[in-house]
């Protein structure tokens, strides 16, 4: 039990020494630092003492030292001079890049470089049929994973509304199912690159020597994209009012057909008409 005692007091004495003498020391760098260190006051020079620098320079007279602004009229007549005229340098790349005589000259066209590789030749178009096409729209047609656009006319699409508010119709959809009537499933003979394509390819068919473009320019299912020789044909119907830019060419308003008088005796219910057909 003693030995722990003394144990425990020996720590705790050289705690305290170990504390006495880091202040002891930080006193004694303190007391250093105090006596070795002046006061540092800031002087300011009188302008008095400021000698002269010619005689243009200013007197101490015509400083202002509370810092206000110097009120015109309480000075000389000519201590408001004008501001100087200060040159300007012509920064442009023109005048310093290249000399005057150069700039000057009208501009020559010069003959173009040499390609540094030779041009990559597109392959030939080789005549393709192509079986069981489905008619996404007027004038763009599906082959199983591949699509084809007829060439000249701009792409439609199958959602395509004509006409205005309340009078609209659905001409995306009738333009479709005319154009699928057109087809009826038949082959087309195309003019495809040699080893196939991906994507849409826009191109000209034929179906059974007939051009499907043609066709769908002179009905007005189709809008001719700029410089194609089925502009004439797309004006022609627009002019016609056919397809896109006609009426809806479906018929609702059907007149049913009139019952026939039916004489005594007969039996009616043989020779009514339903007129719902």
């Amino acid at each position: 039990m003693k030995r722990h005692l003394l144990t425990a007091g020996g720590g705790l004495a050289g705690i305290f020494l170990t504390i006495a003498l880091l202040m002891s020391g930080a006193s004694a760098i303190q007391g250093r630092q105090s006596t070795t260190t002046p006061e540092f006051t800031l002087e300011t020079p009188d302008l008095t003492d400021v000698p002269d620098l010619g005689g243009d320079g200013m007197s101490a007279d015509d400083v202002q030292t509370d810092g206000s602004e110097p009120t015109p009229g309480n000075g000389d007549e000519n201590s408001q001079t004008a501001p100087q005229e200060k040159s300007v340098r012509d920064i442009a790349p023109a005048q310093f890049g290249l000399p005057e005589e150069i700039t000057t000259r009208p501009l020559e066209r010069v003959e173009p470089r040499t390609p540094l590789s030779d041009a990559v030749a597109k392959p030939e178009p080789v005549p393709l049929v192509l079986r069981h096409p489905v008619a996404l729209s007027a004038g763009l047609i599906q082959f199983d994973d591949r699509l084809l656009q007829l060439d000249g006319l701009a792409p439609q699409k199958a959602d395509r509304v004509c006409g205005e508010a309340p009078k609209t119709w659905p001409c995306g959809v009738v333009a479709r199912t005319a154009f699928r009537n057109f087809l009826r499933a038949r082959a087309l003979m195309c003019n495809v690159p040699k080893d196939g394509w991906q994507g849409t390819l826009a191109t000209t068919c034929s179906v059974n020597n007939t051009d499907p473009a043609a066709w769908l320019a002179e009905n007005g299912w189709a809008e001719a994209q700029p410089g194609s020789p089925l502009e004439d044909k797309v004006e022609a119907a627009r002019k016609s009012r056919l397809g896109f830019f006609g009426d809806d060419p479906r018929d609702f308003n059907t007149v049913p057909v009139p019952l026939a008088a039916v004489p005594e005796g007969t039996d009616a219910g043989a020779n009514t008409i339903d007129q719902g057909l």
